[in-house]
């Protein structure tokens, strides 16, 4: 099993699993050698277009850039795209074929699961992989939304989770890995989304209210923030 160096990457426990957070917003499982990223929202720049919101085409290749660098850094035998892989469910559809290339040649190789998600809950058409509606890795599960009742070791996506800290009246908000210990909610790694403070109604009942740590992205590596430091907005 290939170990990377954790380098600018943050080290978490979750429901006795070590992984790292990557600041590049992917999530690594060294024991099961599994890479985890979530809400590519791939071709949204597209879908946009057909609604007549014009905004520059560039996304897609934008994202996968980035997660072909991730990949390349861990090297892992499964990756999980945790749903929203595509901005809408005709998204894999529209897909340039030289950036379809590009993610089939990712995928070459290795394990590869599409988590549905509620943007696209079909499986995405002419790419490798498996579609699955969640998926089972040893104590952990893989699910697009979180579960409030879920049991511990859930890995979730959907609510783009950032936080904001004020220190020396600098008001800081990036993007981050909502964690408790028992489960963690991914941030969004597709170029073109938005994010949801994790002080936010849309949380209530996910975490323990005193074991909360936003492990924020920071333009050069993970800074472990505790819940009682964040700050709404």
């Amino acid at each position: 099993m290939f170990l990377p160096d954790a380098g600018d990457a943050a080290e978490i426990t979750v429901a006795g699993e070590a992984a790292l957070c990557d600041r590049r917003g992917a999530l690594y499982f060294p024991r099961h050698d599994l890479l985890c990223v979530s809400d590519l929202h791939l071709e949204k720049g597209s879908s946009f277009a057909r609604r007549g919101m014009l905004v520059p085409p560039y996304d897609t290749a934008a994202t996968l850039l980035r997660l072909q660098a991730v990949i390349d850094h861990y090297r892992p035998k499964s990756v999980v795209s945790l749903g929203d892989s595509f901005h809408d469910d005709e998204g894999s559809s529209r897909l340039p074929e030289r950036l379809r290339l590009d993610l089939s040649a990712l995928a070459a190789g290795r394990d590869w699961f599409w988590v549905s998600g509620n943007h696209d809950p079909s499986p995405p058409a002419g790419l490798p992989g498996d579609t699955v509606e969640a998926l089972a890795v040893g104590p952990l599960s893989f699910r697009h939304e979180p579960s409030k009742k879920s049991p511990p070791g859930e890995i979730a996506g959907h609510l783009h989770p950032c936080a904001r800290i004020v220190q020396r009246g600098r008001s800081v908000r990036r993007r981050c890995f909502a964690a408790d210990g028992t489960r963690i909610v991914m941030p969004a790694f597709g170029a073109y989304t938005g994010s949801l403070n994790v002080l936010d109604r849309a949380y209530a009942g996910l975490f323990r209210e005193d074991g909360l740590v936003a492990y924020m992205i920071g333009a050069s590596k993970v800074f472990a923030i505790a819940g009682a430091m964040l700050r709404p907005g």
